[in-house]
């Protein structure tokens, strides 16, 4: 089989993913959504000059000085007149700011004797927020391509948004094969092995914004792997296991059976060589996982969550950071290396360490990784302390 590098890899995939289509998405259900359309402000916010802070109203030319107080200003119940000369009013913190008033003086620094206020010398515009000081009416907030998290949303929403246009989910199958797994609360047999990354794809699969089908992990049994891939209705299949040339791996075999053409036979990076990529003959997209947990996370990262993004247009590249090695590496082999590290925060720099067992099945050490560390194929032998290239893993 042909060995294509990550890059080219990738590029090849993402050549057969096309954008899916805008539909309208209310606010409240937009959480993990890609925008299709930018959202644009309906109007300035805040729409009025407001209080930065509990305290006064009044003319800055009125001060220092004994102010006539005449009325109350809060937040949702503004002080309706105008203030005029020796004139002050009360006023709470994001509160409408009286017609008239161009400071304010901060209840610490007031003293009130019936119905007067003793102020002392102050500035105009001191602590006021202008009209459209966050944004102005119009104004693009958030543009096509970005994925709703709470912040955005809250952005949005103060732009006076009820609903947002975005691209349709992905609909991924996700097949499991093995005669080795079962999913608790099975007991398995003196030779089977718990499910792990069958649940923990799935979640992946959710929290890059796709909807996710998963079966009962299917056998060794060709008829009954083609048979799952002919049911799975889906953008993209995507398999886990059985996916290198062994006698008991039977994806790429089913695949064909359904039609298949290759795009990607299989790929120089460690953990996951025998990933694959393909097309089938009805036009689903199919992605072939390797079996063992880390090589099918690693795999994920790198192939499954670009594709899942390139659906919705968000950005399809991984997005490394640079980062100062904590600890030397020997040098790289004929494979493009992803190594399971942790992220260390020191002194405004940035550093990450790498487990020194990478071994594919561990999922315990992926677990506890936040962090992939890319070595290239064939990269020298690095001493702590040179920058490399890391992959930040989200991690609550």
């Amino acid at each position: 089989m042909k060995l294509l590098a990550v890059d080219d890899a990738r590029a090849r995939m993402l050549a057969e993913i096309s954008l899916l289509p805008v539909e309208s998405v209310t606010l409240a259900d937009s959480i993990g959504r890609v925008l299709a359309e930018e959202v644009r402000a309906a109007r300035d916010q805040p729409p009025f000059a407001a209080s930065a802070m509990d305290g006064w109203a009044m003319r800055a030319a009125d001060t220092p000085g004994d102010l006539r107080i005449v009325g109350e200003s809060a937040a949702g119940h503004g002080h309706a007149g105008k203030v005029g000369v020796g004139e002050a009013v009360r006023i709470f913190t994001g509160a409408a700011v009286p017609e008239g008033c161009d400071t304010i003086v901060i209840q610490e620094d007031a003293e009130r004797a019936d119905d007067l206020v003793k102020v002392p010398q102050a500035e105009p515009g001191r602590h006021l927020r202008a009209s459209g000081l966050d944004f102005k009416a119009g104004a693009a907030l958030l543009p096509p391509g970005v994925r709703i998290d709470p912040w955005r949303l809250s952005l949005a929403a103060s732009a006076g948004c009820a609903e947002i246009k975005a691209r349709r989910q992905p609909r991924v199958a996700l097949i499991s094969t093995g005669e080795e797994i079962v999913e608790a609360p099975a007991v398995p047999g003196p030779f089977q092995i718990y499910d792990s990354g069958g649940p923990a794809l799935a979640a992946m699969i959710e929290g890059w914004g796709a909807q996710v089908s998963r079966a009962r992990p299917v056998r060794d049994q060709l008829e009954a792997v083609i048979e799952a891939m002919r049911r799975a209705e889906a953008d993209l299949v995507v398999t886990l296991g059985g996916a290198s040339v062994g006698d008991h791996d039977l994806v790429r075999t089913a695949a064909e059976a359904l039609g298949m053409s290759y795009r990607v036979e299989s790929v120089s990076v460690r953990p996951g060589k025998p990933t694959f990529f393909g097309v089938l003959g009805d036009g689903r997209r199919l992605l072939g996982l390797p079996g063992n947990p880390a090589s099918a996370f690693v795999c994920a990262e790198m192939f499954l969550r670009p594709i899942l993004n390139a659906y919705q247009g968000a950005p399809a590249e991984p997005a490394t950071v640079a980062a100062k090695l904590a600890e030397g590496l020997p040098a790289n082999g004929p494979r493009e290396h992803w190594m399971r590290a942790r992220l260390e925060y020191r002194s405004g720099e940035v550093l990450v360490r790498p487990f020194r067992d990478q071994d594919s099945s561990l999922v315990s050490v992926f677990a506890a990784s936040d962090a992939l560390l890319r070595r290239t194929a064939g990269a020298p032998p690095v001493a702590a302390g040179e920058v490399v290239e890391a992959l930040p893993l989200p991690r609550a």
